[in-house]
This record gives structure tokens, sequence and C-alpha cells, in this order.
């Protein structure tokens, strides 16, 4: 049996309610893509079904043959792919096919991080306390994705709605970020 990496804390993240929801999202299946080429990105996002962002610092989603999908921008060149958990091979074989001989690369990320959905309306606030990004909605505002560093964790943050963050968090991180969470929490837990 698998075990995700934050199952131990559950019940304490859960105790954040009403200050921030918090679920974990396991064993999503997540593809590095390096691809410079913009007839194989055009190709790759038509073999997903979700098209690949066209701007810095920002990720596209759709339902397409591999049910819901999104693609985030990391980089000039490189993309993460994420999809639901068991896909990661079908989807990496769809992709090279698509990328054909234009160069670039796939490579199954999937164990590397966790995902993390937080909801609420103080969200940008608990994650301001960590983070150096500017997370108001006027710098930040929903399809923001950036790599940067929170609580000296490397992560992946995605603005997926106006009270809406999702996080990738390497899993070794991972039990060292919700305990960072809990304890940004604490102020408002006080006050609710």
């Amino acid at each position: 049996m698998t075990v995700s990496p934050l199952a131990a804390w559950r019940d304490r993240l859960a105790a954040l309610a009403p200050v921030l929801d918090v679920a974990e999202v396991p064993f999503r299946s997540q593809l590095t893509v390096r691809v410079s080429d913009p007839d194989a990105l055009a190709a790759a996002g038509s073999a997903l079904g979700v098209p690949f962002p066209s701007a810095a610092c920002t990720f596209t989603s759709g339902t397409g043959p591999f049910g819901d999908a999104e693609v985030l921008w990391l980089g000039p060149d490189e993309f993460l792919v994420t999809a639901s958990p068991g896909l990661q091979v079908t989807i990496e074989e769809v992709l090279r096919g698509a990328l054909g001989t234009a160069g670039g690369s796939v490579v199954d990320t999937s164990a590397q991080r966790t995902t993390v959905v937080l909801q609420g309306p103080l969200v940008r606030q608990v994650l301001a306390h960590g983070c150096s990004v500017d997370l108001h909605p006027s710098s930040a505002p929903v399809g923001t994705c950036v790599q940067t560093l929170l609580a000296r964790t490397g992560i992946v943050l995605q603005v997926t709605g106006e009270d809406r963050c999702t996080i990738l968090v390497r899993s070794s991180f991972a039990e060292y970020f919700a305990a960072w969470l809990a304890d940004a929490c604490t102020e408002y837990l006080a006050v609710a």
C-alpha cells in the first residue's frame, strides 16, 4: 500500500479550517517537458488536448484524452504537465511521439512532488508569510504559475482561483511545509 507524503498530517491540516481548507492531492502524474520549437509545442498541446501556455509564468488547463490536465510554464523552454494519477507512462509516450525529431525531452517526475490545494479568503495572506512573490490579485491573477521559495522550500505555486492556490512541493519537504503552514495560520485561528 502506498502512503501519501501528508497522510499523517490529514487531521492537523483539517484543523486549519476555517482559515484554510487544505487538501492533499497525491500521486498526480507529472511530466517535465523541455522543448523550444513552437511547432513541437503546438503538436504536444494537440496530442495532450491542452495547449501549452504562450505566456511566461502562466498555466493552461483543460479536459482532453487524459482527463483533466494542466500545463505549467516553468521556464523559457521548460513545462510541467500534470494529470490524474497513473497516466504518466501513456502521456510520456504520446508527448514523445508529438515532439518527434524536433528535439527536446519528456521526463516522468511524478514521484518528485505532492500537490496541496489551499482554499479560503486568507490563502494569499497566509502564503505571504513565507513567500517573496507578490500575491496581490493585481500582481498574481488567476492563471499565474511561478517557481519560488516558500519558507526556504522550493515550490511551484499556481493561483487557481481568487481564494485558491495549488502548491506543488517536493515529497521530502511536504511535512516541513505542512508544519510551516500550520504555524502560519496560528494568528488567524486565534481570531477565527
